[in-house]
């Protein structure tokens, strides 16, 4: 029997199949893996509450939307990233009613409205997922056009300004750490684009306009004011973060072990909003330390994308959906530990979620296919004959 052989056909259908950056590739699969174990522990709960003790339903819920954002994600690279930037502005324009629709008539989930029921599969769908994909591939795509006059105000930054100010106000309404934080991503483009100083301060002006306002009509500006208030105040410690300290504290180096955890019995939201701190708890710092190196390898290799990318578009699409699924991670996990006011924002790939696993496949698929391009534009130029030269006289 030829073990070479049989070795290297899971390789060869590995290389065939799965394109793009191979450490990005294996950085979501681990991080999809340890989900599986942390959702399932930190779901217990629930689970006795509302299945009657099926402890398995949520784990086999989560599994399968896993597999089907890893779905997305493949299907998603396999897509030439450049006709993303096609589809950009009409997703951006259905966006719009959509995130209007969910601020007057949204699902009411945990006391807030940031969600659409789809009828018959009875299934939430947040329309901000779809809002910060389209803005930022219609951002890089304004961007990328537009490099040689990137200063001229009425043909680049006014409509830059009013659709990063727009949306970001609009998904404010319902949720406004999202949209502060689409906001901000926005911005870091727009410095890696070349904007200019000046007009990025334009840009913050627009940007605090929206925020006003959204506070002024949203749905929960109270409870973001009184958060920020909260942890202002150094003497006040909310009852959730009370619950994080302590998962943190009894975790100590090690943890407790997977599955050990007492604080989700008592943390609001640990398999989403708080899941870090019931990594910390059963893990211990050595399992919080490894899942922050994952994220930061996961910004270090879409950086290299960016920089290995074949143009403007692609590096600049790359580099805004990387630090908008790594800006996202490292704001929850600095939540859990007490670096910053609570937001409720879902720890990427690791939480367990609805379509926002769908849409966070889709982002990193789309990251794939622009590494995917170089690669192959390399393996072309390898494979390419060296040319002949025909002497002259011949």
């Amino acid at each position: 029997m030829n073990t070479t052989a049989t070795f290297n056909a899971p390789l060869s259908w590995l290389n065939r199949h799965l394109k793009g950056d191979p450490i990005l590739w294996g950085i979501v699969l681990v991080l999809s893996i340890l989900s599986l174990f942390v959702v399932y522990s930190a779901t217990g709960t629930l689970a006795f509450k509302k299945m009657s003790g099926n402890t398995e339903y949520f784990l086999m819920k989560h599994g399968f939307l896993i597999l089907v954002g890893l779905f997305f994600m493949w299907a998603a690279h396999r897509i030439d990233y450049k006709y993303y930037s096609k589809l950009s502005l009409l997703a951006l324009c259905v966006s719009v009613p959509l995130l209007l629709f969910t601020w007057k008539f949204g699902s009411n989930i945990n006391e807030a409205s940031r969600w659409i029921t789809i009828p018959l599969i009875n299934q939430t769908f947040q329309p901000s997922d779809l809002a910060k994909l389209a803005l930022i591939s219609h951002l890089a795509r304004m961007l990328s056009k537009r490099q040689h006059h990137i200063t001229d105000n009425w043909q680049t930054l006014i409509p830059i300004c009013l659709w990063c100010g727009g949306i970001s106000g609009l998904i404010m309404l319902t949720n406004f750490s999202t949209g502060f934080l689409l906001f901000a991503t926005c911005g870091l483009l727009m410095f890696i684009g070349r904007v200019p100083m000046k007009f990025l301060m334009m840009l913050v002006l627009i940007g605090t306009i929206c925020a006003s306002m959204a506070l002024f009509f949203g749905q929960r500006s109270g409870t973001a004011i009184s958060r920020i208030e909260q942890f202002m105040d150094p003497k006040e410690v909310g009852y959730q973060e009370e619950q994080a300290y302590i998962a943190i504290a009894t975790g100590e180096v090690f943890g407790k072990g997977p599955g050990n955890s007492d604080q989700r019995y008592f943390l609001p939201s640990p398999f989403s909003d708080f899941i870090y701190a019931i990594i910390l708890e059963e893990y211990g710092f050595i399992g919080g330390l490894l899942v922050v190196f994952l994220y930061l390898a996961f910004l270090y290799r879409g950086l290299v994308t960016v920089s290995k990318s074949l143009g403007a578009f692609g590096g600049l699409l790359s580099a805004g959906l990387c630090f908008s699924l790594v800006l996202q991670a490292m704001v929850n996990m600095g939540v859990a530990v007490g670096l910053g006011p609570v937001t409720g924002q879902p720890l990427p790939l690791l939480s367990m979620g609805g379509t926002s696993l769908i849409f966070t496949g889709i982002s990193i698929g789309i990251i794939l296919s622009v590494s995917r391009s170089y690669v192959e534009d390399k393996q072309k130029q390898t494979i390419a004959p060296p040319p002949v030269n025909i002497p002259a006289n011949a």
